[in-house]
């Protein structure tokens, strides 16, 4: 199988996280090894990789192209189990953890997974296919408030009520089976200059809901602090608003050394700080990487380090 993907932010994400060249590193999405490539030749020949990734396509390549690479361990577990696959490889820490929170141009352009709109498709979205709910489930047999209120808090998109009454409305007459149906229903009540954005936000909101995306984010970051040791990095390139700010307000929450109410004059909530603010605003990709992977214009990289 052949797959192009290029890697986003890729030079800068790397000179953060690599602090060891005979460390122990931790990848949480490897995707299609693009930015695995890259670790592996940044380290030496005692380091250690520890890669995973729940799509079973995306793990199997990658299966095959490090197939003699000795240095890298390959899990097909969703990266927010962190601790246990430390655990299983007998890791008490990690030097620095690496996540790459976007969806590949392969998953997004492979018709047969459902991401995009772009192509008719089965809903599916489901990127472990161990998970049982599917698009399929949310748009025929979800009820039209628990609709409305995924497009609306996944996909910050305003008409949400509207689309999600379009969708009840047009399953009362026949199942919704397809993207290429999905889309249809949604183009009718758009404008024309909202459609782009109007799809991408009900289709992004479908596969956060779909996956569980926030909600194992959220585990992962709390969970990755059990594993990193002091002075490693948390490397991490979100591509949504949503990711984002859970990832920033992790890390200034982390940052902290008293959550206390104002109105307490002395501290007794004995909180201590875990993590150290590397870049003080996120850094995004270039113009010229922008101009060459459009797919990258999104993209905003947060550090912190582990004190």
């Amino acid at each position: 199988m052949k797959v192009h993907h290029t890697p986003v932010l890729l030079e800068e994400s790397l000179d953060y996280l690599i602090t060891d060249k005979a460390g122990v590193y931790f990848e949480g999405t490897l995707g299609f090894g693009g930015h695995t490539e890259e670790i592996l030749k940044r380290l030496n020949e005692n380091a250690v990789l520890v890669s995973t990734d729940v799509d079973r396509t995306a793990f199997d390549h990658c299966k095959k192209l490090f197939d003699v690479e000795s240095r890298i361990r390959l899990y097909n577990f969703n990266y927010s189990l962190i601790d246990v696959i430390a655990k299983i490889e007998s890791i008490k820490f990690f030097d620095g953890v690496f996540v790459d929170l976007g969806v590949s141009s392969f998953q997004i352009d492979n018709a047969s997974a459902g991401f995009s709109y772009s192509a008719d498709a089965p809903l599916d979205m489901r990127m472990d296919k161990n998970l049982k709910l599917t698009a399929y489930d949310v748009i025929n047999h979800f009820d039209e408030d628990k609709i409305a209120k995924i497009i609306y808090e996944y996909g910050e998109e305003r008409n949400s009520r509207k689309i999600a009454r379009q969708i009840v409305s047009a399953r009362r007459i026949k199942k919704i089976e397809s993207t290429g149906e999905l889309k249809k229903l949604i183009l009718e009540i758009t404008s024309d200059r909202y459609q782009v954005k109007t799809l991408s936000r009900v289709f992004q909101a479908l596969r956060i809901h779909v996956n569980n995306e926030l909600e194992f984010l959220t585990q992962f970051l709390n969970n990755s602090l059990k594993v990193l040791m002091n002075g490693g990095r948390l490397v991490l390139i979100s591509y949504h608003s949503l990711e984002d700010r859970i990832v920033k307000e992790f890390f200034k929450y982390e940052q902290l050394s008293c959550v206390c109410p104002k109105e307490v004059p002395v501290c007794i909530c004995e909180k201590e700080p875990r993590l150290k603010i590397i870049t003080k605003k996120p850094i995004l990709p270039s113009e010229v990487e922008v101009g060459i992977n459009r797919r990258a214009r999104s993209a905003k990289l947060r550090v912190a380090e582990k004190i």
